[in-house]
């Protein structure tokens, strides 16, 4: 994640980020927790002698230690806490200014560096008091915030941590008769592998053998085990069921469904949005606030006739308590721990601003088949219109033209001709007839399975019947006659109803827009309580559709298949592709929902709503901490006996930090509906 204002952690988040699939995460970040570590409990032993031979602790202990060099063992002990502990901090000052993009360790650099060159001066010969104990409690409370905050830091990405953990390591390869060990990494397309009850799924395939249980739901979000058998598809880090099965290898690891997600969850993560962007510029100026803040403070306490000592010190509180360092973690935190989290529950986000945009969405437009519908159409009725050809002849002549199409309408035919047990002849020259139908030869003849819509504008004096509610209607057209029609019907999701009733909870207005006939569309429509419906409607001509609503002044989400509504996808407002099931690469859209569930639709809007709550108080919390803590550290309440000392203002800029990290950290997906 790449940061206008970089810091150690802010680095540390980078690094890991890109370390994540590749083995190197856990070990970085584990090695920069123990780094922190060891600084501190070495720093914590140094810093009780330095106490000890400070003269400010002893006369506050009422006691007296005294002894030939005690000042310049004093001086020892502090220079290895200001070298070795802080260490972090003046190397991330170098980098910062090496980059001239000065920020939280320039602030921590500067402040420990003008402590420690000030007390060292005291010892040989300047006027005052030396604060080497005050040098010595801020470096190890820094440390001390740092190794907090980097533990609630590995937090927010923990859950792609647990994608990545999902792959196995090992798959069992069946070669002949032999079935041996091998490391996943190593498997191609058309290997067989077993995968035994209990056991992950080692790599995208096709089962070739047995049946299961998969359970799906650290991929998917779906939390029900989903029944798996012969032909069916299954996923890399899917965990088997009690039935052993054997796959078919479609595709490498490296562009397993599973390895996609990771790089997605990745790539958004380090993307920016305007609320980053926002965040940065204000971490920024703070930046700028805490070093004029740092400078006009010492100056009015010097010019106003205080020691150096006590000018240099609120010097250093004001600049160690204005680090920005809550407010450049409060937005990255979130990203972090909200793209892995969804990737979880089956919502992928590609566009960090759509997701963001998500609470501003005024009207959704649904595409209908696989959407709000099951997607699974079934023949219900068919017939001839064309004396002397049989019924089932018609359904035949469909079935050849639609044999190698996976449309749900395709699909739909072909189930019914293998239920009546029929043999459906051969077809040439198939071409598809954009929006309308497909043709093709069949024994000779010019075959057509065609909408309605084309039947009307081509063939306006053909034989037709009417179309019952609910029902999709398709003709068969032979050497340009209707020959035939065949009627199918596809079920409403269970999901849809609740999913509708809660946008309409939440204001949003919803709309269908199909290119099914206006009969089936408004019967959709008025089943679920939509507001709107558009049927009849071609996929370049749902592009015209979202212009239209946004014109009106909606913030319109689109969601579709992410192929057919491409352009539709491109022109909302949010871009959403939905049931594109392995497919995660659906470029027109800024978010992709694993499964065809409108549920998600509006699991992913609230998630948007919540996720930018998160961000929202997580700004708040570090700029009006910043707001109550300078004047303090600056000494505008010193007549009144409130006075901040440079550790105090340590522990406040850590706490700040651990509670912004903390309510990153709660940040959940509400799953209405499940």
């Amino acid at each position: 994640m790449k940061m206008d204002m970089p810091s150690h952690e802010h680095a540390g988040m980078k690094h890991e980020q890109q370390q994540m699939g590749h083995g190197g995460h856990h070990d970085h970040h584990a090695m920069m927790i123990a780094d922190f570590r060891k600084r501190f409990y070495v720093v914590l032993i140094l810093t009780v002698p330095v106490m000890l031979l400070s003269e400010m602790i002893q006369h506050w202990l009422g006691i007296t230690i005294s002894f030939t060099g005690d000042k310049y063992l004093l001086l020892l002990l502090s220079s290895v806490v200001f070298v070795y502990g802080g260490w972090p901090f003046l190397k991330g000052w170098y980098e910062e200014m090496k980059a001239w993009e000065p920020g939280m360790m320039t602030l921590i650099g500067f402040a420990i560096t003008v402590a420690y060159v000030y007390s060292v001066a005291t010892v040989f010969g300047l006027s005052g008091m030396d604060f080497f104990w005050e040098l010595t409690t801020l470096i190890l409370i820094m440390l001390l915030g740092h190794w907090i905050e980097m533990k609630s830091v590995a937090g927010a990405s923990r859950e792609l941590e647990l994608l990545v953990q999902l792959m196995p390591d090992d798959a069992h390869l069946v070669h002949g008769d032999h079935i041996m060990d091998v490391k996943t990494a190593s498997l191609k397309a058309g290997d067989i592998i077993l995968i035994k009850p209990g056991e992950k799924v080692a790599a995208d395939g096709n089962i070739t053998e047995g049946e299961t249980y998969l359970n799906e739901s650290m991929l998917t979000g779906e939390s029900k085990p989903v029944q798996k058998q012969q032909g069916d598809k299954v996923i890399a880090g899917a965990i088997n069921g009690n039935g052993a099965i054997r796959v078919a290898v479609t595709h490498g690891v490296a562009d397993s469904y599973l390895s996609q997600v990771v790089k997605l969850v990745q790539d958004a993560q380090q993307s920016k949005s305007k609320t980053q962007l926002l965040a940065d510029k204000a971490a920024r100026w703070l930046t700028l606030i805490a070093i004029l803040a740092g400078i006009a403070t010492f100056l009015y306490w010097w010019l106003s006739g205080r020691e150096l000592s006590f000018a240099i010190e609120r010097m250093v509180t004001v600049i160690v308590i204005c680090c920005p360092h809550a407010l450049g973690l409060a937005v990255p935190l979130v990203i972090a721990k909200s793209t892995a989290l969804s990737a979880r529950h089956g919502l992928l986000i590609k566009n960090r601003t759509d997701f963001e945009n998500s609470r501003r969405i005024t009207s959704i437009v649904f595409d209908k088949t696989g959407t709000l519908t099951v997607g699974r159409f079934e023949v219900v009725r068919f017939d001839t219109l064309q004396a002397g050809l049989e019924k089932e002849q018609v359904l035949l002549l469909a079935a050849a033209l639609e044999g190698s199409s996976e449309h749900p309408i395709a699909t739909g035919i072909l189930s019914k001709v293998k239920a009546l047990q029929l043999a459906a002849p051969a077809a040439e020259s198939i071409t598809a007839i954009t929006g309308k139908g497909i043709s093709g030869k069949v024994n000779g003849k010019e075959v057509m399975v065609v909408s309605p819509g084309y039947v009307a504008e081509q063939l306006r004096d053909a034989n037709t019947t009417d179309i019952q509610a609910g029902e999709t209607l398709v003709y068969v057209v032979v050497n340009n006659a209707v020959a035939g029609f065949i009627a199918l019907a596809d079920q409403i999701r269970p999901e849809s109803a609740g999913a509708i009733a809660t946008l309409k909870e939440n204001r949003i207005k919803t709309t269908l827009l199909t290119g099914d006939n206006r009969v089936v569309a408004e019967s959709v429509s008025k089943a679920l309580g939509m507001d709107n419906f558009i049927a009849e409607v071609l996929p370049h001509q749902k592009l015209d559709k979202i212009k239209t609503l946004q014109q009106q002044g909606e913030f319109v989400a689109m969601t579709g298949d992410g192929i057919n509504d491409a352009p539709a996808l491109a022109q909302a407002d949010v871009g959403i592709a939905i049931g594109s099931g392995s497919d995660v690469a659906a470029e027109t859209a800024g978010i992709v929902l694993v499964n065809s569930n409108p549920q998600d639709v509006v699991n992913l809007i609230l998630f948007g709503k919540a996720t930018w709550r998160k961000m929202i108080q997580n700004l708040v919390w570090a700029t009006g901490y910043n707001i109550v803590a300078l004047p303090l550290a600056a000494g505008v309440l010193y007549k009144e006996g409130i006075l901040l000392s440079p550790a105090a203002g340590a522990v406040l800029m850590t706490v700040s930090t651990v509670v912004v990290a903390i309510n990153a950290s709660l940040l959940k997906v509400k799953e209405s509906g499940k």
